[in-house]
């Protein structure tokens, strides 16, 4: 089961960046600014950025995640959004004891194919600790672990990249175990900047329209966009 905390962000993460925004074009510094800003103006001044795709100042507000029961799968996938920090658990230093590994559902839904799943990957934990056992180093144990493996780590993102990665990992047709896991990102960021929360979301709905080959069927793709803007004409 994926586990996901907010652990730290920049306090009042919105303000923050419609502050940063008026900066650019005030005559006064940033901590005046950021006192004369009603909600009403920092909702206005935000939803006029996004409309705008001025994003520079969306990297002023950073969220720091304690992120857990993901498998090796889905953390390969998250270190590929390069705007961001992460840290995360060690199969070198950190020896693993239990057997805890992610099941998909597709696995899980035939039978003779899950007995087979879950008996590998306890052969694969077991060698890996007769290895240990042995005096072989965590470090060159851990190769025989599958990728299913459960991990921890700790992300940092700016507001700016998390809209970026959500815009690619909320779509229905990401893996699920990144979407599980960017669901999980989206609420606990909603708790804290709700305004920002409420745009973490598919890109499609920014679009009005999917720009992959295939759509799930939410929008529809660009190629069928235009084909239909043709037959109007």
């Amino acid at each position: 089961m994926i586990y996901v905390s907010l652990i730290s962000y920049t306090p009042d993460p919105e303000r923050t960046i419609a502050t940063a925004a008026r900066v650019s074009a005030s005559p006064v510094g940033a901590t005046e600014i950021k006192k004369q800003l009603t909600p009403q103006a920092v909702d206005r001044l935000l939803t006029r950025l996004l409309t705008s795709g001025h994003l520079s100042t969306f990297e002023h507000a950073s969220f720091t995640f304690a992120i857990e029961g993901i498998s090796r799968v889905t953390s390969h996938q998250l270190v590929r959004h390069r705007i961001a920090s992460f840290t995360q658990q060690s199969q070198r230093y950190v020896s693993l004891k239990e057997a805890d590994y992610i099941t998909p559902a597709t696995i899980s839904a035939r039978p003779e194919l899950e007995a087979k799943y879950h008996d590998l990957a306890r052969d694969c934990h077991r060698l890996y600790l007769e290895l240990l056992e042995a005096g072989i180093p965590a470090e060159d144990a851990r190769y025989v672990l599958p990728s299913a493996m459960e991990t921890r780590l700790v992300m940092t993102m700016n507001a700016r990249e998390l809209l970026h990665a959500c815009s690619l990992r909320l779509c229905l047709r990401a893996q699920w175990e990144i979407v599980e896991l960017f669901e999980l990102i989206k609420a606990e960021v909603e708790m804290v900047a709700p305004r920002l929360g409420a745009e973490l979301k598919p890109k499609c709905y920014r679009l009005g329209y999917c720009d992959e080959a295939e759509s799930c069927g939410i929008f529809p793709t660009a190629k069928e966009v235009l084909d239909e803007k043709a037959k109007k004409e």
